[in-house]
């Protein structure tokens, strides 16, 4: 019982360690003490923050930014990469484009995603899709290409047919790999969107909120929003990491 408790607990140590040394630096005044508020007094500033509902607005926003660009990024990158991994020929084909391109900081092109979609909502979340796109299509492709050989020999032996030899081998298989893209593309989803929402003219979203207090010189709104942002992408990965171990109970085993 008392080693249970211990696994539990051992996640907690990280962010102990993170806001102790965070005292320390503001007891010891390694910083300006205007510059860096304590951890006590910012997270009573965030809890009065979500209490009161003023921080709603730019949470939802940045929570449906990242989600739609996300959806729309999965829909499109899991089945191209399926296919493109389905033939290796296909995929060394086009390989160097989608390196190139997955290689590229995705906030290098915001000002071209801006003269196509001009500054709205959609080019947030364009952009945003775009960065997620090609970190999901590489991995589901991997994964594909990387199912286990002998299985798929001897499902063929068997007489197997290719539909089912994809569907039913190459595809299962494929889903671990799927899983670390899709958990990797949406956190990918949210760092671009707080890049866009702090600098594509927006009135609204957790990034907007940041780059706000940072020039008004709020400090503790700053640190609050920065706070939530990263509990927000912790949360994300946590979803997706349950969602993982649910419906691809099998991965790791033989």
């Amino acid at each position: 019982m008392m080693r249970i408790w211990r696994c539990r607990l051992l996640p907690l140590i990280g962010p102990l360690l993170l806001f102790l040394l965070w005292q320390t630096a503001v007891s010891a005044k390694w910083l300006n003490p205007v510059l860096l508020p304590s951890p006590g007094e910012t997270l009573g500033y965030l809890f009065s923050a979500l209490a009161d509902g003023s921080m709603n607005q730019d949470i939802g926003d940045t929570l449906y930014r990242t989600l739609m660009a996300f959806v729309v990024a999965a829909v499109i990158g899991v089945p191209l990469g399926v296919m493109l991994g389905s033939s290796e020929r296909l995929y060394r084909s086009v390989e160097f484009l989608v390196d190139f391109f997955r290689s590229t900081p995705s906030s290098a092109l915001i000002p071209l995603f801006m003269l196509i979609f001009g500054i709205t909502d959609t080019n947030k979340i364009a952009i945003a899709a775009f960065a997620a796109v090609l970190v999901i299509l590489f991995n589901s492709a991997y994964g594909v290409m990387n199912a286990k050989k002998t299985r798929i020999m001897a499902a063929q032996v068997m007489g197997v047919s290719r539909w089912h030899v994809f569907k039913d081998i190459m595809l299962m298989e494929s889903l671990p790999q799927t899983f670390v893209g899709l958990r990797t593309g949406v956190s990918m989803a949210l760092v671009i969107v707080i890049v866009a929402e702090m600098f594509i003219g927006s009135e609204t979203g957790l990034g907007h909120r940041i780059i706000d207090a940072q020039q008004l010189f709020n400090i503790k709104d700053m640190y609050a929003s920065i706070l939530i942002t990263g509990a927000f992408g912790y949360l994300l990965n946590l979803g997706f990491l349950l969602i993982e171990k649910r419906c691809v109970h099998w991965s790791g085993k033989a």
